[in-house]
């Protein structure tokens, strides 16, 4: 059976979203802050401010904040940390504007970064096969 709808005119269009809260733990939060991490420069400080600030531009319908941003970065930190034995490559201090991430610029740091996101967008598109087929399927 086919529903035939009408058109009426001067209905609103009913494709309107509402923001999304970014949460820590979340991978479509973190693929999103990896991802933009992945693209700052090396061997300079960043201040997560600043990076809470471009996330919130980037993506309008979203709402990011410092803690979140913080999240993703410390674990990015603990993960080269843990792969190549030093905090140095990966560095998160407090300067006088804040807390700042520095990432070494050397030819391992954009490999590395690439690998860091293709497993939290990975994470993420299994969340959204999880999602269709549990709750999706649900009539």
């Amino acid at each position: 059976m086919t529903l035939s709808l009408s058109d009426v005119p001067g209905l609103p269009d009913p494709n309107l979203r509402p923001p999304t809260i970014a949460e820590s733990g979340d991978p479509f939060s973190a693929l999103r802050v990896a991802h933009l991490v992945a693209r700052v420069p090396r061997g300079e400080p960043v201040r997560l401010r600043d990076l809470v600030d471009r996330l919130n531009v980037d993506y309008l319908d979203w709402s990011f904040s410092r803690p979140v941003v913080a999240a993703v970065v410390v674990q990015l930190q603990s993960n080269w940390t843990a792969d190549f034995r030093s905090q140095q490559g990966f560095e998160l201090t407090t300067g006088a504007a804040g807390d700042e991430l520095t990432i070494e610029d050397s030819s391992r740091v954009e490999p590395w970064l690439l690998r860091q996101v293709e497993r939290l967008a990975a994470e993420s598109l299994e969340r959204l096969r999880a999602f269709a087929r549990d709750e999706g399927a649900t009539p």
